[in-house]
């Protein structure tokens, strides 16, 4: 065999990877391409960002951000139509689904942090929030030492388990740290008595409380367990040809007079289906990071 051969095979390799990198990078706006569908991961419970109500309709803060970027992605492959595929996701299995091309954008409120950003991408922050707890307002818990020995819940594939976690060994609290499959049943624990607390991002739990029969039974922490991050919809990792199209669709969105409106729908205004009002002001750190939006890499 020629000598020349090692550095042909050495030539060939080098383009079949540099094409396999092409192909990688692609593959979301090939994939919509080709079947003209693209598929939405959403949540059955976490208003007002991404839920379901009981006609069927999925709807949310997050969802309606996540139908412009279907239309900008539309416009950007020049397709007649785009057809939405809705992908039930939860907090455990959200990132499988992702990675694994089920799902092309997860419309929901997933915190961006480093070492996510190792498995998935994130686009530009759409909110921001902090890890609290709620608890029932009898038991008179007022900070995080008064759950030392208590039962404690928090939903697995979380931030929040993983923070909690965290200050139970460094503060050795010796709570019972109690995993869930869904935030529901972590709510359900606190509310049945079966544990102290419940550890979620501050702003779903008062979704949460709000909804409940009778919110004034349970109390959100003032106390934070983290400080504020942001919320990003999810997308592949290395795709950045498909992130660079929905950052652009909401780069127009949040510095337009347009996100004034849709914040308002979901977070100042009553809300499908019980008319539930979370009366919350747009906070000055999310209105910067709409006025000027950029990746989080902190």
């Amino acid at each position: 065999m020629p000598r020349l051969a090692p550095t042909v095979l050495a030539l060939a390799c080098l383009v079949y990877s540099a094409q396999a990198m092409a192909d990688e990078t692609s593959t979301t706006l090939k994939k919509i391409t080709e079947t003209g569908v693209i598929s939405l991961g959403y949540r059955e419970a976490e208003p007002p960002f991404s839920y379901k109500i009981p006609d069927g309709k999925i709807i949310g803060f997050s969802m309606d951000l996540c139908h412009q970027v279907v239309e900008a992605v539309r416009q950007h492959l020049k397709l007649d139509n785009l057809t939405v595929d809705y992908v039930a996701a939860t907090s455990a299995t959200r990132f499988v689904l992702v990675k694994s091309g089920k799902i092309d954008i997860e419309c929901a409120a997933t915190t961006n942090n480093a070492e996510r950003r190792k498995v998935v991408g994130f686009s530009y922050p759409h909110f921001t929030t902090a890890t609290q707890y709620m608890t029932r307002r009898a038991d008179g818990i007022a900070k995080i030492e008064d759950l030392a020995g208590r039962s404690v819940a928090a939903a697995s594939g979380t931030v929040n388990i993983e923070q909690l976690n965290t200050l139970n060994r460094e503060k050795q609290l010796n709570i019972g740290v109690l995993p869930t499959k869904t935030n529901s049943e972590a709510f359900d624990l606190v509310a049945s008595a079966r544990a102290s607390a419940f550890v979620w991002d501050g702003i779903l739990l008062a979704a949460m409380i709000a909804q409940a029969p009778d919110p004034s039974t349970f109390e959100l922490s003032e106390e934070t367990l983290s400080p504020p991050e942001p919320y990003g919809l999810l997308v592949r990792h290395g795709d950045e040809e498909f992130r660079m199209v929905v950052n652009a669709a909401l780069e127009r969105i949040f510095t337009s007079p347009e996100i004034d409106t849709i914040y308002k729908t979901w977070f100042m205004s009553p809300i499908p289906p019980d008319g539930m009002n979370l009366r919350l002001p747009m906070s000055p750190t999310l209105k910067a990071a709409f006025t000027a939006p950029t990746a989080y890499l902190d």
